[in-house]
């Protein structure tokens, strides 16, 4: 036999609504004790029949269990209080920092010369000396990287001048050297030259040379 499939809605006859709590009622106990066990979960089960009579289930202690409900419920209410309080923090500062934003975005089209077309003679005042002010930080900034790169050319040029120094000193010492060998080499050509001793050989009577040596 088929068991047709049941209506979710109150039943009407009475007998039939007792004898139906009844036996869900003791399957619904049933259950609730099996989970306790084979999951090793604290289970509590409060019923309350239609006539008011109570029915329960708890698998270690009532008390206990509903203490520890409620605490969990509070917890559960303050984070969620909290989370919307969060939420509500958190909109109200970014509205303020996209209206700062807007604000800043506003002045600076002004400081450009731009959407001038609705400020006061005060605010164009401002602005001129605002735009004042910025200028004379810009031209102190630009003087300081001038003094600055000057001060670096400065110091460029004093260790150029040391390397030429150097350079010119090497040269000097270098040319010493050399003028020193040419005088060495000329004082050595001029003594082999003056040590040369001339020398002539004659064949014949002693007569013959002494008449070669007048005519020279």
């Amino acid at each position: 036999m088929v068991r047709g499939k049941t209506q979710m809605k109150r039943i009407e006859n009475a007998t039939s609504r007792q004898v139906t709590f009844s036996k869900r009622r003791n399957g619904l106990l049933k259950k609730a004790f099996e989970l306790s066990v084979l999951c090793d979960a604290e289970v509590s089960l409060i019923i309350f029949s239609p006539r008011g009579k109570l029915y329960e289930f708890a698998s270690s202690s009532m008390q206990e269990t509903i203490e520890r409900y409620r605490s969990h419920a509070k917890d559960v209410q303050t984070d969620n209080s909290s989370s919307v309080e969060d939420v509500q923090y958190l909109k109200h500062e970014t509205a303020t920092m996209a209206k700062k934003v807007e604000l800043l975005e506003v002045a600076k089209r002004k400081l450009l010369g731009e959407g001038l077309g609705t400020s006061s003679i005060e605010e164009l005042v401002q602005i001129e000396q605002q735009l004042e002010r910025s200028a004379c930080i810009v031209r102190a900034r630009k003087m300081q990287v001038y003094n600055e790169q000057i001060q670096q050319l400065q110091a460029k040029e004093k260790m150029l001048a040391a390397e030429n120094a150097m350079l010119n000193e090497k040269c000097l010492v270098q040319t010493d050297q050399v003028t020193a060998e040419i005088r060495a080499d000329s004082r050595i050509i001029d003594n082999g030259e003056n040590s040369d001793v001339e020398t002539e050989l004659f064949i014949g009577p002693p007569e013959r040379r002494i008449k070669q040596r007048w005519l020279k």
